[in-house]
């Protein structure tokens, strides 16, 4: 398929300064076929990859994996991803439907549980995206400094001591296909989001997130994803990477 990558060619040259840009997979608990194409095309295209881990369900072939991906940082993603809210509302596994104090428990559970993980960083990945702002100041109290949903910040700091990092595009069409969303919405999407960043209708301070999903990654969300990595790694952007807690050397 040929795209018209115009729209987005044209705001990145705008760009008043290199666009800083970050990638977060969700969902990983263990070493499969899906994961080893993921770190893959980490290594064609030389993007850093933050893969979020579930950690209630991280296994040992994970840990082992990532010991020969350098490029991934990982970081915590809930505790079992297991949704708390009630049918008739949106899942949520640390939305507003339990104590925060077992919320917190949970979070510091899940960095510790992961703490055998190479290059694992101190980021809170809500599932679904969905947390409860009574447990954001809590959670430095955890051990974490960042957390990162979806869609653009309104604040760099989601509470004092806690960074916001989100992601902003998603190429999957959650909602209908669960295949690619039309790829000209997306050139088209990505491109009015830089241009809200240019226009300070949004933080353009904020590192630009693209936000994959492996274990449920057909051919054309491969395919879009590998073009659109490619295309900015040619582009004039940054990688922001979140500052893992060690940073371990591969095993030979």
């Amino acid at each position: 398929m040929r795209l018209d990558w115009s729209p987005l060619d044209a705001e990145l040259a705008r760009l008043p300064a290199p666009l800083p840009v970050w990638w977060r997979d969700d969902d990983a608990v263990s070493d499969t076929p899906a994961l080893d194409r993921l770190i893959a095309l980490t290594d064609k295209t030389g993007w850093p990859l933050h893969l979020a881990v579930i950690p209630a369900h991280a296994d040992a072939s994970l840990v082992a994996r990532l010991r020969q991906a350098p490029r991934v940082i990982s970081v915590v993603h809930g505790w079992s991803h297991d949704s708390h809210a009630p049918a008739s509302e949106k899942k949520a596994e640390f939305g507003a439907h339990r104590p925060v104090a077992t919320m917190h428990a949970q979070a510091r559970a899940g960095l510790d549980r992961l703490a055998d993980l190479p290059r694992l960083a101190p980021m809170f990945v809500p599932p679904w995206n969905r947390i409860d702002p009574a447990l954001l100041p809590l959670l430095p109290g955890a051990g974490f400094t960042a957390v990162s949903t979806f869609t653009p910040r309104k604040t760099p700091e989601a509470a004092p001591g806690l960074a916001r990092v989100n992601t902003h595009l998603d190429p999957i069409d959650w909602r209908g296909s669960r295949s690619l969303v039309d790829p000209d919405r997306l050139i088209a999407q990505m491109a009015r989001d830089l241009a809200d960043r240019r226009e300070t209708r949004t933080d353009p301070l904020e590192p630009y997130g693209l936000l994959t999903h492996h274990l449920v990654h057909d051919t054309p969300i491969w395919d879009f994803v590998d073009t659109l990595l490619t295309r900015l790694a040619g582009a004039p952007v940054t990688y922001w990477t979140a500052r893992p807690l060690t940073d371990p050397e591969p095993t030979p």
